[in-house]
């Protein structure tokens, strides 16, 4: 594509022009991993992004927290559907939140890290195991809709109620129609991700021939909003290939408001584009754990501060010599663009007339500031901290108690929030904060929940309790009057991405339970399909059915599962047919593991009062359980007991 943004000749530049100094806060460099990239060449990014007022942005590879309260912290934080290495204080810590949708490079791909890249390092900043490959699952893992998006976005406002929240699209055909549904979800931000470029990890295969140009989904997705009446509540950003200040006015022309640089920063940095970034053997330094790659690494902020100061050196002057003061005018202008070349000889002309067409609507073009009708707060949460605040404050003891309905969504995450703004990431001592509940929950009860903060809920709860749980307890059991075998009381995808804390749970619940657990502890009565999903860490202990495929992606952490109920000889499901075998094995329980097992089911029935967990007590016999592992651990001593035939039969418990 070629476009002509203005006059040949050169213009003196205005007097009272925009600067350059406030052209660069509209930069910021694409989402590249901590792990993707070496700590030297990701902390050299943020360095320089801090320094001129712009945006750096973690990728989803969680961060170090020393690097929070300094110019190494990157300013935008990608969440990634709270994955690898999401805590209340690295959410907190950011002035923007990411939710990656999808990827430029691989639309509707998850991201990747080879085992090779996954040193003791980055294992710990991810909550995951040296030397094992991370799979970042695809969206739909947690994202059904527009309304589980809407969800997503609610959840971190209330986590980070400061922070604005953007959301990662792909430039596809109908990226439009997806972009006006983000804006009705509540975004601030909308990112358009463009084909070029890359992870810094993932394979050939992912980053082929994969998605459309920028222009073509800024194109679309400009249409949808401004015909919608949407794009005066969000602003649009692109990346996918931009190099020069050419390229950020044609995009701001086309619609844009902000700009992200990938590869061209790391080539800002020293990338000589060796292509090894997969294979762990960058020669640069920048794609590489290798600490002997790594020390080759020697350049100084000041080559990337250099570059965006010349980039934005370059948008001035083409400001001028379209007559414009300021990047503000020159926003959805799209009338100021032609098409210069009908096509390249011996090809027939291509027609851009769609991407240099105003929008037929009359709505604002560009973003006005317009309030999110969307940045609300259920009044049970105020109530919850407000009632909370002495307990934080000074650690006392408080046992508070609410009717809850599903309105009340969400639910603790405001507590979360100040208590690790007041105290860090520690939270407060062990039963400092005690929340009694009854009633049906909304979604995300007791998400980012920190240590000291205690859920007990009486009747059943909506999809995605203790996502993020960091350090909390929950536990939830049925009500009193109802009697029977266990009941379906929580949703789905439980436990996403959870690092620390422990959930307890008196009957079955949904799909997906645990699925990227990267360290709590969960015992439940039955769960559906793809159990353990991708999980990192953690324990987890199943007392009755299991759905398909549990365990895909597992590589870390373990999970007990009931093979054998005496009070139902029938119905006897094969797990050979419901563990994914090509991710995990299973075995027989050692004495470290019957110690586990009866000390967490004792938990569990001191909690819930589990009718299922008292017989099992009861009745201990760890010959009616098999233990879980991923098939490939990294070394460890401890004894696992002997493998044992994968045919073996599951209860399924109704």
């Amino acid at each position: 594509m070629d476009f002509n943004v203005g006059a040949t000749h050169a213009s003196p530049l205005r007097d009272d022009g925009e600067s350059v100094n406030e052209i660069v806060k509209r930069f910021s460099t694409a989402a590249m991993s901590h792990g993707a990239l070496s700590k030297e060449a990701h902390e050299t990014m943020s360095t320089a992004m801090n320094r001129i007022g712009a945006w750096s942005n973690s990728g989803e590879g969680g961060e170090d927290p020393a690097r929070y309260d300094n110019e190494k912290n990157d300013r935008i934080k990608q969440v990634a559907s709270a994955r690898f290495g999401v805590t209340p204080d690295y959410l907190i810590s950011a002035d923007e939140l990411q939710i990656k949708m999808a990827q430029g490079a691989k639309p509707g791909e998850g991201g990747q890290l080879p085992s090779n890249k996954v040193t003791a390092e980055i294992a710990a900043m991810r909550h995951a195991q040296p030397g094992m490959i991370l799979i970042s699952p695809p969206p739909h893992h947690d994202i059904y809709s527009i309304e589980d998006l809407a969800q997503l976005i609610y959840d971190l406002r209330q986590i980070n109620p400061r922070a604005d929240i953007s959301v990662k699209l792909v430039a596809q055909a109908g990226v439009g129609t997806i972009a006006a549904g983000v804006a009705k979800a509540g975004a601030d931000i909308i990112l358009i991700s463009g084909h070029n470029g890359g992870t810094g990890a993932s394979p050939q295969s992912s980053i082929k021939y994969a998605g459309v140009a920028w222009e073509l989904g800024l194109a679309v997705a400009q249409h949808a909003l401004v015909n919608s009446g949407l794009r005066s509540r969000v602003r649009l950003r692109i990346d996918g290939g931009l190099r020069t200040g050419r390229d950020v006015l044609i995009a701001a022309l086309m619609g844009a408001d902000e700009f992200s640089f990938g590869t061209v920063a790391a080539v800002a940095v020293g990338c000589v584009m060796a292509r090894a970034c997969h294979l762990n053997t960058c020669p640069a330094g920048i794609a590489t754990q290798d600490p002997k790659l790594r020390a080759k690494f020697k350049t100084p902020p000041d080559h990337l501060v250099s570059y965006m100061n010349f980039v934005a050196t370059e948008v001035r002057q083409l400001l001028a010599q379209l007559g414009l003061n300021s990047m503000q005018e020159a926003i959805g202008r799209v009338d100021l663009l032609k098409q210069v070349k009908e096509g390249l000889e011996g090809n027939p002309p291509i027609d851009l007339w769609r991407l240099i067409t105003p929008p037929d609507g009359e709505g604002a073009r560009q973003y006005t500031g317009t309030p999110n009708p969307l940045k609300t707060t259920a009044p049970l949460n105020q109530t919850l901290l407000d009632d909370s605040m002495s307990a934080i404050e000074t650690g006392d003891r408080v046992e508070l108690k609410y009717p809850i309905t599903n309105q009340s969504r969400t639910f603790g995450a405001s507590v979360a929030n100040e208590i690790t703004r007041r105290r860090g990431r520690g939270g407060v001592p062990l039963n400092t904060i005690l929340i009694r509940t009854r009633g049906s929950a909304g979604q995300s009860y007791g998400a980012f929940s920190l240590k000291g903060m205690h859920f007990k809920l009486i009747g059943e709860a909506n999809d995605y309790v203790g996502k993020g749980l960091s350090g909390g307890e929950i536990s939830i059991a049925p009500s009193p009057d109802y009697h029977g075998e266990p009941p379906v009381i929580a949703g789905n995808a439980i436990l996403y991405g959870a690092t620390s804390g422990a959930v307890f749970i008196a009957g079955r619940v949904g799909e997906r339970f645990a699925v990227r657990n990267s360290g709590a502890v969960a015992v439940v009565e039955g769960v559906g399909d793809h159990g353990c999903e991708y999980m990192t860490g953690g324990v987890v202990v199943v007392l009755g059915n299991i759905g398909r495929n549990f365990g895909a992606g597992m590589s870390g952490g373990k999970a007990y599962l009931m093979i054998k109920d005496q009070r139902l000889e029938s119905s006897i499901l094969n797990l050979e047919s419901l563990i994914n075998t090509s991710m995990v094995s299973t075995h027989s329980l050692n004495d470290d593991d019957v110690e586990t097992l009866r000390e967490l089911v004792a938990r569990h029935v001191k909690l819930t009062r589990s009718a299922r967990g008292k017989k099992v007590l009861a009745n201990f016999d760890p010959t009616h359980f098999i233990k879980v592992l991923p098939r490939q651990e990294p070394l460890d001593t401890t004894p696992k007991g002997e493998p044992v035939p994968i045919a073996m039969p599951v209860v399924a418990s109704g």
